[in-house]
């Protein structure tokens, strides 16, 4: 986290580095870090880096380490941006455990593309079951979100015969409505082979 303040420091201009830093430091002690998170895109915006937004929210949240409560509250009443900056902050928040898959499933019901990449990152990679991961590859897949946005796709695909055989279903079905065979897909089913002992 270190690393990513600096990062973000480096790129806004000192009316935004010391609102940063204010906020950070009251995110620990004082609920105003949620005026904050929300206010965070407004800032960035000032300092030409937009896209800085997303890697401020995850420092607000790491550094104020909300419970479920709060986070699928930020979540449930959030932009779209801010619910994809929860989504990806997941794994930086300590104690979370499996409880936020529920937002995490709420995102791949959806099909904002940004948030369905923002669901599929580490988090989900640890704790979605092999049913709901194997469906999040499918919803990648249809959605056209890159493979590689799904995090450790490699490993769990890895021998997974149930992921090829709805992989393969799925590519029927494409051929026979006359559309294309994703790249992803056939890269994907290529891991799902199982490795000779």
């Amino acid at each position: 986290m270190a690393d990513l303040r600096t990062a973000v420091r480096d790129h806004l201009d000192d009316d935004a580095t010391a609102w940063l830093d204010r906020a950070l430091a009251e995110a620990a002690t004082t609920p105003r870090w949620e005026a904050d998170f929300a206010a965070a895109a407004r800032h960035c915006r000032r300092s030409h880096h937009p896209e800085l937004a997303d890697a401020t929210r995850i420092l607000l949240l790491h550094t104020a380490r909300p419970d479920m409560p709060t986070l699928t509250r930020l979540y449930s009443h959030g932009t779209a941006a801010e619910r994809r900056a929860v989504l990806l902050a997941l794994t930086h928040i300590e104690d979370v455990g499996p409880d936020a898959l529920p937002l995490v499933e709420d995102a791949l019901r959806t099909n904002d593309t940004r948030l369905v990449a923002a669901a599929v990152g580490p988090y989900a990679a640890r704790h979605l079951d092999a049913h709901g991961w194997r469906q999040a590859v499918l919803k990648c897949l249809f959605t056209g979100v890159p493979l590689d946005a799904v995090a450790d796709w490699p490993a769990r695909a890895r021998g997974d015969a149930e992921l090829a055989r709805m992989l393969t279903d799925y590519a029927r079905e494409r051929t026979a409505a006359g559309r294309d065979v994703p790249a992803d897909l056939t890269r994907v089913l290529a891991h799902t082979t199982p490795e000779e002992p």
